[in-house]
């Protein structure tokens, strides 16, 4: 079953590069992209199934089950045109543009030097007759990689300053994940992908992980009174032990003023649990940050103004952290 929807999955962008993007690319002489391009038709049939899955699966869930009513739908349709935008390619093909030159020349340094990859599923007995055992043997890993990130983009403060847009959405709804400061992204996107070449993860697992991760974690922001239960709940991140992390106050900080927070596990709600913070309260809380809340701060009502905002806050953040500290006041004898 997993060969045949890899198959499919390349046979698809196969078509779509060979019946379209070949062509064009030729029509406007630049035919020694073609073999790059194949990685961009990659992103665009991923994200088509996904928008598909989301659209076909998510919106009844919200319709029959929601938490609350949206309020600000013009907020939501920022949220579809990130999306739109992580989903259809448009930020991989940035991305790819940007940073696959220099990521192929370390890479190809490294091996003259002698540096090889750690090929974690030879770790694994019996992966190389069985890849699905790889396959979730990298998820448990990348997993617990995500964990520490995702704790990282909270406590460290220059960091926050451009993760805080992903909590900022009041009205949570299944387009909200993809809600991210596009420098954020390219962060964890580069190092998603070093590690992936550290690691030794196989290109078509890699892809896989990464589509699976995006529709698990468009269901965890969705606007749905969902949980899997006291076991289940366990096992895999629903709705309700996410919301929980974008709750008010409670998500974002370990106590009032302290970055933080609780519920951090990307799939995987065990690493929340070893670490001391998971919450499994059956609670569904509003969504947003304390100081938006109580002090009014702005984080942007349009793509423009919350990209902006963003690098604003991160200056400040960078600012203040190069400032040196006051000097204490001699006391006087």
């Amino acid at each position: 079953m997993f060969e045949t929807w890899l198959e499919f999955y390349a046979h698809c962008s196969d078509a779509l590069l060979e019946g379209v993007v070949q062509p064009l690319l030729f029509a406007l002489h630049l035919g020694g992209w073609v073999e790059d391009a194949y990685a961009v038709c990659d992103g665009l049939i991923l994200g088509v199934v996904q928008l598909l899955i989301m659209v076909a699966f998510f919106t009844p869930l919200e319709r029959l089950w929601p938490v609350e009513k949206v309020q600000d739908r013009a907020e939501v349709f920022v949220d579809v045109i990130y999306t739109l935008i992580h989903r259809l390619g448009l930020f991989r093909l940035i991305f790819f543009l940007i940073f696959n030159w220099p990521i192929d020349y370390l890479w190809g340094h490294l091996r003259v030097l002698g540096v090889a990859t750690l090929q974690l599923d030879d770790w694994v007995p019996g992966a190389n007759e069985h890849p699905i055992l790889g396959f979730l043997f990298y998820l448990v890993v990348f997993d617990f990689v995500g964990y520490w990130l995702h704790r990282a983009q909270h406590q460290w403060n220059w960091w926050w300053s451009l993760h805080a847009l992903h909590h900022s959405q009041r009205n949570m709804t299944y387009w909200s994940d993809s809600r991210n400061h596009l420098l954020d992204d390219a962060i964890m996107g580069l190092l998603g992908v070093i590690l992936a070449q550290c690691f030794g993860m196989p290109p078509s697992q890699f892809v896989v992980l990464i589509a699976i991760t995006q529709i698990s974690q468009s269901l965890q922001h969705a606007n749905v009174r969902l949980s899997l239960g006291p076991w289940m709940e366990r096992m895999w991140v629903s709705p309700r032990f996410h919301r929980y992390h974008h709750s008010i106050g409670g998500g974002h900080e370990f106590e009032q003023g302290v970055l933080g927070g609780h519920n951090f596990g990307v799939l995987l709600p065990w690493w929340d649990i070893c670490f001391g913070t998971a919450n499994f309260e059956n609670r569904f809380d509003p969504t947003g940050i304390r100081d938006q809340v109580e002090q009014n701060v702005q984080y942007g009502s349009g793509f423009w103004s919350q990209q902006a905002l963003g690098l604003k806050r991160l200056g400040d953040a960078l600012r203040k952290g190069l400032a040196p500290e006051p000097k204490a006041r001699a006391q006087k004898g």
